[in-house]
């Protein structure tokens, strides 16, 4: 179904930036992927480097590569969205009435339709940076405009890089602060394993590949045997072992609050990031 649905379909990446580039790698490694990719850059001396690197068509002319498409992916930063959707709506680029996704985080589904005008059909999607390996994890949410085939498309346009839900989006700027800010923290937490490992006498590339994969099988074990972490935990934490000493180091840290203080103030600054002032929205 997912192929089916995909391969007719003509998507435009606005903007590669980072995850710009993370979604087009993805989608051009998935087994399934559009009929045509294009993405579009602001400067035009990046032009020839990235559709080398990519394999697509990569022009720095938005409104061209929206008027060929099916599907625009807007991946500029937040404040950037106004301007891009004001360039391509004088343009002419949404006549077509292409289906909008906007990856921003911040901007209410409500602003960007209102950007975009004539009741366009737009998705917001927060997805991650390991999407890159197709191992991501997107949560999509539907404007009022658009319809159970569009989010069936965007389902599948984001399927091949890893997990998709839907859910309400009065919960997005959550998911932006513990799924798209959370491979950061988990970086560190890995980072600072291995630090633990190398001051113990392992050597650092050793070290850290324990770590990471002692950090991948743990997140394997939650989403497979669907177990609680703590039950999980459990049966690692022997009577008198080592890991319960460990475990109650951590504790006297205040690890678990940081940590969710961590994904909260993650959340709020997520929040923050839109808004008029940030939209440049016109009177």
């Amino acid at each position: 179904m997912i192929r089916n649905m995909l391969n007719d379909k003509k998507v435009a990446i606005l903007g590669l930036g980072i995850m710009g580039r993370t979604l087009s790698r993805g989608l051009c490694n998935a087994a399934s992927a559009p009929s045509t990719l294009i993405g579009s850059v602001r400067r035009p001396e990046r032009v020839e480097a990235l559709t080398s690197e990519l394999g697509h068509g990569v022009t720095t002319d938005n409104c061209a590569a929206a008027k060929a498409s099916d599907v625009l992916i807007l991946c500029t930063k937040p404040a950037k969205i106004a301007p891009l959707l004001n360039e391509l709506r004088e343009g002419g680029a949404l006549d077509h009435d292409p289906l909008i996704v906007s990856i921003a985080a911040g901007l209410r589904i409500g602003e960007l339709e209102a950007l975009a005008g004539h009741k366009r059909r737009v998705v917001r999607a927060m997805p991650n940076t390991p999407c890159r390996i197709n191992e991501g994890m997107t949560v999509l949410c539907a404007g009022a405009h658009a319809t159970d085939v569009d989010m069936d498309l965007v389902h599948a346009l984001f399927a091949p890089l890893g997990r998709v839900l839907s859910l309400d989006e009065e919960h997005i700027d959550t998911v932006t602060g513990l799924a798209a800010s959370g491979p950061a923290f988990i970086f560190v937490f890995i980072e600072a394993l291995a630090e633990g490992g190398v001051l113990m006498g392992l050597p650092r590339k050793i070290a850290t590949e324990l770590a990471a994969q002692t950090m991948q099988g743990a997140a394997r074990m939650v989403l497979e045997t669907g177990e609680h972490p703590a039950a999980l935990k459990d049966q690692v934490t022997t009577p008198a072992g080592c890991t319960i000493s460990a475990l109650l180091h951590l504790e006297d840290g205040r690890i678990r609050s940081v940590i969710a203080r961590g994904v909260q103030e993650a959340a709020r600054a997520a929040a923050n990031l839109g808004g008029p002032a940030s939209l440049g929205r016109r009177e």
